[in-house]
């Protein structure tokens, strides 16, 4: 880290030798080398190099974590001496890193992950756990932040595994993980651990009525994602049953939301609409540029499913796409992307359709359900042009939905490709399709529309 970077903070915090106001790392390595009549070869081992340290020492360098271990350990100091000048204890330090590296991220928002794992080595290797998993925590916000949602579910796992991280101390690193589930099609993984949180928020912090609900309706949007939409309606009406008054505009939000996906699921559009309307007028009183995007682009998904609802989709997508900008969220203009290409084949545009749907394929690298719905977007495209690759590209929307995608969407994928199918003359394989169908349509779990039957 440069002398401009966190640990300046530091160096302003502690009380350090008579040396700590004017030395560098340079200066304070030869001072204690010379005090201890040492050479640099002397100092030097495997992966110091005397050289290595004419170069710290010339302060051309500046040296590594496990450097700083091998090198304080020959001149009989601590690390953090030997990097600051100050006495503080490993354990000590460490705190102090990590609060700098936290404060980083939050007034930043980035640029501190090889410094967050640096320390997350040292912890580790002085079997620090408290250090572990608080470097856990923050490396896993700040993948999130990325949306690298597989590291955010390897370090927020390992959070939680711990036990030091739970629903009541931090429901913030528990909302985090589960989204990463839910986002790297992986619901049931959310399921179980919205569960998990809420039954230790209905033992240990029963007056919590904020965070349970906040639990309860992103617990709802998994189950709504495996097609348990009675559950997912259940779990949403039990916990607002207690809840004599919503004042936070954001818990109403987030309920509005809730019922709006269930609605979609169930092939109720207008239901659908009428939420996500409630939810936007909400949004509508604050400057939340971001979640206001986002409800617009599920009113687009909504208006969808209407086959007199594609003007009304356009609309919400223009105006997504202005509140949520370019560039984005990888994973928002993913979306768009991919439900623009789908307006454009509905319409006839199926080369247009195939350029966006490429777009959002190549945006939706960490979500997988997205790209299973890029695929058939694309399968669409090329089908509506007479290309024999529609195939290929249905079979690559299946697998995916197969494994990441709610239930609607894989049915609905399937239908898809069973049209496909019957309309290429293969009427066999079509009806084996159409059967596979029917069979996943009927894990759906609630009430469902005669057209969606």
């Amino acid at each position: 880290m440069t002398p401009s970077g966190g640990w300046g903070i530091i160096d302003c915090l502690v009380q350090g030798s008579n040396h700590t106001d004017t030395e560098g790392i340079g200066d304070r390595l030869r001072r204690l080398r010379l005090e201890r009549n040492l050479s640099q070869r002397d100092l030097s081992g495997p992966g110091v190099s005397y050289a290595y340290i004419s170069r710290i020492e010339a302060g051309a360098r500046r040296p590594s974590v496990k450097a700083l271990r091998v090198l304080a350990q020959k001149l009989g100091v601590t690390a953090q001496y030997l990097e600051t000048g100050s006495q503080l204890d490993d354990t000590a330090a460490r705190e102090l890193r990590l609060s700098d590296l936290e404060l980083r991220l939050r007034l930043e928002g980035e640029g501190a992950t090889r410094e967050l794992l640096e320390v997350l080595d040292d912890a580790v290797a002085h079997a620090d756990l408290a250090a572990v998993v608080r470097a856990r925590v923050a490396l896993g916000a700040d993948a999130a932040s990325r949306n690298a949602h597989a590291e955010t579910i390897d370090h927020l796992g390992h959070a939680i595994a711990s036990e030091l991280v739970t629903a009541v101390s931090r429901p913030d690193v528990y909302l985090m993980l589960g989204h990463a589930y839910a986002a790297a099609g992986t619901p049931r993984q959310a399921v179980e651990l919205f569960d998990e949180g809420l039954a230790e928020l209905a033992e240990k912090a029963p007056n919590d009525v904020a965070t349970r609900i906040r639990f309860a309706t992103y617990l709802s949007y998994a189950l709504t994602d495996l097609g348990e939409l009675q559950r997912a309606k259940a779990v949403v009406t039990e916990v607002t049953a207690g809840a004599t008054e919503l004042v936070d505009p954001y818990t109403r939000v987030r309920l509005y939301w809730s019922l709006g996906r269930i609605s979609i699921e169930q092939a109720k559009p207008q239901a659908a609409l009428a939420n996500f309307r409630r939810a936007i007028a909400l949004l509508e009183a604050t400057e939340d540029a971001l979640h206001l995007g986002r409800a617009h682009l599920a009113c687009a998904e909504a208006a969808m499913i209407d086959p007199d609802g594609l003007d009304v989709a356009e609309q919400h997508l223009a105006e997504a796409e202005r509140l949520l900008g370019t560039p984005g969220d990888t994973d928002d203009l993913a979306v768009i992307r991919r439900m623009q290409a789908t307006c454009a084949i509905a319409r006839g545009n199926y080369a247009g359709g195939l350029r966006l749907a490429e777009q959002g394929l190549a945006l939706a690298e960490e979500f997988p359900n997205e790209a299973g719905q890029s695929w058939w977007a694309i399968a669409d495209a090329r089908a509506g042009l007479g290309e024999a690759s529609a195939d290929d590209a249905f079979r690559s929307s299946i697998e995916l939905l197969r494994l990441h995608g709610t239930v609607r969407n894989y049915a609905n994928v399937l239908r898809a490709y069973g049209r496909f199918l019957r309309d290429a003359g293969r009427e066999h394989d079509a009806l084996d399709i159409f059967e596979q169908a029917a069979n996943v349509a009927s894990n759906l779990q609630g009430e469902l529309t005669s057209a969606e039957r």
